[in-house]
This record gives C-alpha cells, structure tokens and sequence, in this order.
C-alpha cells in the first residue's frame, strides 16, 4: 500500500503501524493557506536548520509545492491521509497577503523575526481570519485531489487531542470539573504561600507563590485538551463535510502515551490507538 500524507504527527505516527505501507509523499509544516498564496524563499535564511528534512518541509511550505508532491504520484497511491495538526500554529501574513506557516522550524531558524520585522501579522489558530484563509485553502486542497482521481482514496484522521496519559481517566470537562481543578489548584497556592508565611516570607512574596501556582501535569494535559479541542470544531466540521471518509476518534477515546518515542503530548497516543486507527483505514481503503 502506497500512502501519501498532508498533516503532520497523526497520520505519520499512524503509517509507522502499516508495515506493509510505503510513504511516497509526506507534505509536513505546511498549512493548506500556503497552498494559495506562499511567500517564496526570497529573502528566507535557513541555515540554521540542521536537519535535511527540516529545510525540505519549510521550503514546500513557503513554494507552496506540497499538493504538487503528492499529485505526482497520483497514479501509484492508494491512500492519503489528511490531518490538521499544523495548523495550530496559525501562520504569517505578509504586508504583499503572502504567508508562511509558523512552523516550529520557522521559529527556530529566525525566519519568523524576520517575518515580523517586514510587518508580517501572526494570524493565530482559531480566529475567524486564520478560518477563513484555511477553508480557503482547504477547499484548494480537495479539489486538486479530486481532479487527480485521489478523492475517494482520501481519508481525514479527525483524531481528537488526548487529555489524559495512559492509565488514567479520561478528564470530566463541564463547568463543574473545572471549576474543581481551579479550587484544587487555588488550595495548593494557599499552602505554598502559608508555608512562606511560616519561614518568614513577606505577604508579597507569599501573595506571589499564590498566584504563580503551576497545574499538576494531569491538569495541564486536561486543558490543553479541552482548549484545542474547542479550537479544532469547527475546522474538523468543514473538514470532514469535504472528504468522503474520516476516522473519528474522540478525547475520551485515545491516551497520551508516556514512552512515545517523540515524548508525551496530547498528540501522542498510545499503540492501541494508532492501532485501532489503522484498521478502520484499512476497512476504509478497502
């Protein structure tokens, strides 16, 4: 089986459990708005990026070129896989309304500095502008796809983020359950800063640590989860109303691996997740 990809981490952790699967095309850091209006390399130093595969993806982002990479191998394809990992980003837009992806890399290398310094906005994730130019560019994207024949091979992993590690309960998230995490958390501060009091602290320094106290990794995970998850809605509604087929796996579905190999993250499931996604690709495929 031949895949090509157009996301990031969830389909390429996926394809790591099809061993009879071949990536011919892996299009990663490239938001679909680029698609529509790159910046061009002009002017973009990335030097500073060590890795071959790091300048590849940052240079098919700012050429626009990723839908290309996988329409030439239209013909050998049997699946491709779409998901919307790199768009929690958001991307830059040029004063000339061109845009690059605010990749990881792009921030690392400079070119986000000077993206910035020539007046570029960040438009950031789930804003109305940032929806609009990527169902702009989503749209772009499946009809290239449907024009080379891969529409009815193309599936969306709609995989929800995690917001629990392996081994724990998936996190109530009404208005009750966070309110009990913000108590829990209040009660850790008002020890912390009783404590300070007792060894002699200020009540400025005391008032402080009440303030400063940081989540439990549990809440931490919980809302992230809970905040990208909202974000994603109505990305993955359009998303999913423009492709044939979707593996849909809910928060409360999948774990945050801890012995992922490229570190717990709410992006990170477990083998039995990617497993059980794997099958339903298959079943889909077939």
């Amino acid at each position: 089986m031949k895949i090509a990809i157009f996301g990031s981490c969830v389909s390429r952790d996926t394809a790591e459990f099809m061993p009879e699967a071949e990536v011919v095309a892996y299009v990663a850091r490239h938001s679909v708005t680029s698609l529509e209006s790159p910046h061009g390399t002009a002017g973009i130093d990335l030097s500073d990026l060590n890795s071959a595969f790091q300048k590849r993806m940052v240079t098919s982002d700012l050429k626009g070129s990723g839908i290309a990479r996988i329409l030439k191998n239209a013909e050998d394809l049997d699946v491709v896989l779409l998901d919307l990992v790199d768009e929690r980003r958001g991307f830059w837009k040029f004063r000339d309304d061109s845009t690059m992806t605010n990749s990881i890399e792009v921030e690392s290398c400079g070119a986000a500095r000077v993206a910035r310094r020539e007046g570029a906005r960040l438009i950031e994730f789930g804003t109305d502008e940032h929806f609009s130019r990527w169902k702009s560019g989503f749209t772009m994207l499946i009809e290239e796809l449907k024009a080379a024949q891969l529409w009815e091979k193309t599936i969306l992993l709609d995989i929800e983020w995690a917001g629990a590690v392996d081994g724990a309960p998936h996190p109530q998230n009404d208005g009750l359950a966070r309110l009990g995490r913000g108590w829990r958390r209040l009660q850790r501060g008002a020890r912390e800063a009783g404590r300070g009091l007792s060894s002699g602290r200020g009540v400025g320094d005391a008032w402080q640590s009440l303030r400063a106290v940081k989540p439990t990794e549990a809440e931490e995970y919980a809302d992230r989860a809970l905040s990208a998850n909202a974000d994603y809605i109505r990305y993955r509604r359009e998303a999913q109303s423009l492709t044939r087929s979707s593996v849909v796996r809910a928060s409360s579905d999948v774990r945050i691996a801890r012995d992922h190999k490229w570190g717990p993250q709410p992006f990170h499931y477990r083998n039995a997740d990617y497993e059980s996604i794997v099958e339903e690709i298959y079943q889909l495929a077939k």
